[in-house]
Order: C-alpha cells, then structure tokens, then sequence
C-alpha cells in the first residue's frame, strides 16, 4: 500500500512480541534511487522553476516519496509527492491526478473532508521523468493520535467527531462520485493541524530553506526567460546582466540569513533551523543525501526513527501535557492518498486494502465496491475507541499473514458479515459493542442527512 504499514507494525511488535516480518525498514532505502525509481529530492532542492522549495521530509511509500516544500507564488507550506519514473507509476499517477481532479471539481467550498490537489506537474531528473503532486499541507494522521492516548483508546464522544468526518469524505466519494478509496486505515486520514502547534511550522515560526544555488541558477533562468516574454528579445549582455544581478541578490539574502541565525543562536555555529529538531548546514546543503534527514512524520510518535519531529518520547512530554494536547486538538480531519483509488465502474486491481483492514469479499477473491471502505472504516472506529487493531494478523509456520487473516476472520464469524451486515460487531469485545455500535450508527445517520 501506497504509504507503507512497516512503521505501525514495528512498534506493535516491539510491544507485544509480534513478528514484525516485512514491515521492518524504517525509510525506502537506497536501492530504488535508480534509473525508473525515485528521484533523489535534497533539502532546498526547487521544483518548477523554483516554484515549490523543499523544506523537510514527510513520508514515503513504495510509489513516491512526500516532501514539506514552500511555495512561494502564494506563500504557503504544501505538501510534495514525487512519483517514481518507471512508466508503470507515471501511469498509476496519471489516474490518480484523473481521479483527485475529479473530487477537487466536485468540492470547490471545500467542506467534503478530502484532501485538495493544488497543481501538479512533470520534474525530470537523473532517473528519469517524475509526476509530480502538490497537496494542501494538513497535520498528523489518526495513528499519531492514537498512540497520543498510548493506545489505550479514546472517548467515545471524541471517535464520533472524528467519524463524522470521515463518513462525510467518504458519502462524498461513494454517492456522488462512485469513487472507492480501497486503502482506508488511520494513516490515511489527516487532522487539519498538528496535534502539537510547537510542531506545526505554520504556527512555530521555523525559518524557510532557501534554494540550493543549483536551483537558483534554475531560477535566474527563468527569470531571463519570463523577461524576455515581457519584454522581447534581449541582447547577451542584457543576460548576463540579470544573472549578475540575480546571484548578487541570492547571495545576500544567504548571507542574511545565516548572520540572523548566528545572532539569534550564537552556539548553532552556522546552522539554520528548517523545522523543530532538524538542523541543516547551510554550506553543504546541496550535499545532503535524502535519508541523512530522517524526517517521516507519518511514523511512530513515540520515538521511533524517521518521525520528522525528533525524539517524540521528549517532545510529546509528561501525560498531563499529552491530555491537554489531546483536549485541545481540533478533530476535523481529511481522507488522503487516493493512490490506489479506483471508480466502481472501473477497477484497476483485486489486490485491495491493508491486512488488518481488509474486507472478507477481498480476502476471498470476490468482487468489490464502496462497502470495502466502509468495513475499513469499521475497523477504525474500533481502533480509535480501543487503541487496539480489530484484526492483526502475523505469519505462522505454514501460512502467510494473509491466510491468516482469513483463518481469523473465519473463526470471528466474519464470512456471516455477507448476509447480515451488522455482525461486524462479533469480534469485538462484549463490553465495547453496544457503544461502538451506538456511535457508528449515529455517526451515519447524520452523515446521510
């Protein structure tokens, strides 16, 4: 699945002695930064004539790697996909910019609870050509939340809130876009903001990453190019001029820059702040190799690598401040990542759904539609209400974890879920029934209304 179950399933396993399996690297590695692979985005690396700069690492997946860029048209954070080349991915891309452009003309008030793309555009690099997404910037997932109540679950008030939204994002793509999301889980479903504004660098006031040099050479070259559309032909000298003076005024801002920082923080010893907890050198910027900055937001927050906001153990301090934080958190959250999205009229795939929120049509091999994301959803409001997954399957000595998440589905009375659809509620708890059932049903009702 498009952002990848590892990081969940290492912390679970740590926890519980669970095997961890194939969900064990903590980033994508080295070994796809090659020709029809990733493109090896670097901090202040700009895109689109020095449109959007990257900023810091959000996430990545087996299609693409998510950047925090800035753009600067419209002075605002976004978040940056970068699709693999292969044209395999470029036409997977191609049909999820069909499909997110679809729900972005659908919703123009914005109030359907489905993330916004903003542009989207081609970026050629050494490994190829890459499709390229620009999203809204939204804040943490639903994961990150619920290891905040260390997995012990949260009010039920507090799911149904959390529920309402979702139910709306996916009325939307159900009824009136006949749009199946088919990799429903909490990772996949982003608050508006961070649940820490500390962390929030549209709140903290981190300062910006300016443009490696190579980028602003790229800049400058635009520049002459929108000059010389303005203002017709220019001479050589005229060129020249403008690179002069361009680079001049880069480098003056650089310096700027660093001298503020220096006098700001005299011990950085000339490093710049990008976001909280990840310091850059501002002269060997160019040279940093994408995994030097580990910076995966979308990870475990409760200190494991790759998390983007530094050691969460420190930073998510003592209980009280995470129940306050808890308290405070604005519930209002958006569907993401339609990079396995498919209409009901048009499947690309049988092969659905992350395991522990895969729906038993999938599991055996029959046919799909919008009521898969609704048993994902299901297993969400479990999730969210217990800090527990419904279903967590592992790999045994003589099957896979997929053959045991059918085993376990059958021994719960999942197959029954065909003709009576409210038996979803056998696997659960006897004490948490009635109230899950309650704020599903709830939930729904309003959604429809």
């Amino acid at each position: 699945m498009e952002i990848e179950e590892n990081k969940r399933q290492q912390c679970r396993s740590s926890e519980d002695g669970s095997e961890s399996g194939d969900y064990t690297s903590e980033d994508e590695g080295t070994e796809d930064y090659r020709r029809g692979g990733y493109h090896a985005v670097r901090i202040g690396d700009a895109f689109k004539n020095g449109r959007y700069v990257v900023q810091s690492k959000l996430g990545w997946g087996h299609f693409s790697t998510v950047w925090l860029a800035w753009d600067t048209h419209f002075s605002r954070y976004v978040a940056l996909k970068v699709q693999k080349s292969a044209q395999h991915y470029t036409e997977a891309a191609m049909d999820e910019i069909t499909i997110l452009k679809q729900i972005a003309e659908g919703d123009p008030d914005d109030k359907k609870c489905v993330v916004k793309l903003l542009d989207n555009f081609k970026h050629s690099g050494p490994n190829g050509q890459h499709v390229c997404m620009v999203f809204e910037y939204l804040g943490d997932n639903l994961l990150t939340l619920i290891k905040y109540t260390n997995y012990r679950g949260m009010p039920i008030n507090r799911v149904k809130d959390i529920c309402f939204h979702i139910l709306v994002g996916l009325d939307y793509l159900h009824r009136q876009l006949s749009i199946i999301h088919t990799d429903l889980k909490p990772e996949n479903i982003l608050l508006m903001a961070m649940i820490d504004p500390a962390k929030d660098p549209r709140k903290s006031g981190a300062p910006l990453i300016l443009p490696n040099s190579k980028d602003k050479a790229a800049m400058e070259c635009a520049a002459v190019k929108e000059n010389k559309t303005l203002n017709g032909d220019l001479t050589r000298n005229q060129k020249k001029k403008i690179r002069r003076k361009a680079k001049r005024a880069a480098q003056g801002c650089v310096e700027k820059e660093v001298s503020a920082e220096a006098e700001a923080d005299p011990e950085s010893s000339g490093a710049v702040e990008s976001s909280p907890n990840v310091k850059l050198n501002v002269g060997s910027v160019e040279d940093q190799p994408t995994s030097s900055v580990n910076t995966d937001r979308l990870s475990d927050a409760d200190g494991t690598k790759g998390t983007g906001q530094g050691n969460h153990s420190a930073k998510r301090g003592s209980r009280l401040n995470r129940q306050k934080l808890l308290a405070s958190v604005d519930l209002k959250c958006k569907l993401v990542d339609f990079g396995n999205a498919c209409w009901t009229y048009k499947q690309f795939t049988n092969d659905i759904q992350t395991r522990q929120y895969r729906c038993p049509e999938v599991i055996l091999g029959s046919k799909y539609s919008t009521s898969a994301d609704l048993w994902s959803f299901a297993c969400i409001c479990f999730e969210l209400a217990t800090g527990d997954v419904l279903f967590d399957p592992h790999t045994g000595d003589n099957f896979d974890r997929d053959e045991e998440r059918e085993r376990e589905g059958k021994r719960n009375g999942e197959i029954s879920l065909i003709s009576k659809p409210t038996m979803w509620l056998l696997p659960i708890r006897e004490e948490m029934k009635g109230s899950i059932y309650v704020s599903v049903r709830s939930s729904l009702e309003v959604a429809n209304n």
